[in-house]
């Protein structure tokens, strides 16, 4: 149980708000904290922003004062964390790498509030009062390499994004590191649609993938996915499958769904807010298998597929098995 003062969360979209005052100034040393959360998307995605939300709600739990935005754009985000900093919120949280820019540039404006930034990887010149959490794509999609060398009976996988970024191109390489650590004579084809929750785009990208040879579609999207599953649905039940990204979306295609990359943000949200609370105002918190990241895999999967991405999993756990960082464009 953190030492903070309990009130009412309060929620607010992107627009300017004015939110009641809290304790500001370092924390640490038994100081009360409050936490802002501003996020990308809406919190009703069920998706990314819905996890940011719910290990909000978690600290709110455990007696934080809370506030929150979201549907905040790239360029209005200099403006959203300084109103929380005036609104004297001791912690900030921007949850999306697209954010870290801006949140290491105002944390060096603000030195007496912590600020928590995502990245992928580890940023060089952190600032002294920001913690940093690795979302570590690349490596919690190695087994879903694992999964989609296994059951592909094509040899043909494809990879659908949304835009290409780095991180993106992380997952691709991994999924080709792990196809190729599995032996199997498959290609991995990936594609991007532009956008991460086009959901028309994304069934048109997946029917050609699919009318391509490939049988097992891994998917690194939000809302996008709902259009892929429409494709893939088209096949029948075995002949094609579909994994998918942060939340469980099986209900969109049971039949097809393959597994899931599934993210928890309350884990690394709590236990860095424990640092913060004890004094420790910058970190680097690397989530991963048993840190905020699991793959789950669906009981349609036979059993051997299941059986080789347990083995992978516990392979990046017990260190047998290193998932290399490559951001570069795939060739």
């Amino acid at each position: 149980m953190f030492r903070w003062t309990r009130v009412v969360s309060v929620t607010a979209a992107a627009a300017a708000m004015t939110l009641v005052a809290a304790c500001g100034g370092e924390s640490g040393g038994g100081d009360e904290v409050s936490v802002a959360g501003i996020f990308s998307g809406p919190t009703t995605d069920a998706d990314y922003n819905a996890l940011g939300l719910k290990a909000l709600e978690a600290a709110e739990a455990d007696g934080a004062r809370t506030g929150h935005s979201e549907s905040v754009p790239v360029p209005d985000i200099e403006r959203v964390l300084n109103e929380y900093v005036a609104d004297g919120f001791s912690v900030v949280w921007t949850h999306g790498s697209q954010f870290y820019d801006a949140t290491a540039k105002i944390a060096e404006q603000n030195p007496d509030v912590t600020f928590i930034a995502e990245f992928d990887g580890e940023p060089e010149n952190q600032p002294e009062n920001v913690w940093v959490i690795d979302r570590n794509f690349h490596t919690v999609f190695y087994p879903i390499g694992t999964l989609a060398a296994n059951l592909s009976s094509s040899g043909q996988v494809g990879y659908l994004g949304g835009l290409s970024l780095p991180f993106s191109y992380s997952e691709v390489h991994a999924v080709e590191q792990a196809i190729a650590d599995s032996g199997k004579d498959v290609t991995l084809n990936p594609v991007w649609s532009g956008d991460f929750n086009e959901t028309v785009k994304a069934q048109q990208l997946t029917t050609q993938l699919l009318s391509g040879g490939n049988d097992v579609i891994v998917t690194s999207l939000n809302l996008g996915v709902v259009g892929a599953f429409k494709a893939v649905t088209q096949k029948p039940a075995g002949e094609a499958w579909l994994t998918v990204k942060y939340t469980d979306k099986s209900k969109n295609g049971p039949d097809h769904y393959a597994a899931t990359v599934l993210y928890d943000f309350e884990q690394p949200l709590t236990e860095i807010l424990e640092s913060i609370e004890s004094g420790e105002r910058s970190g680097y918190y690397q989530m991963g298998f048993g840190k905020g990241a699991s793959v789950e895999v669906s009981d349609a999967v036979p059993a051997e597929v299941r059986t080789a991405v347990e083995e992978a999993v516990e392979g990046i756990k017990d260190g047998s098995i290193t998932v290399e960082l490559d951001q570069t464009e795939p060739k």
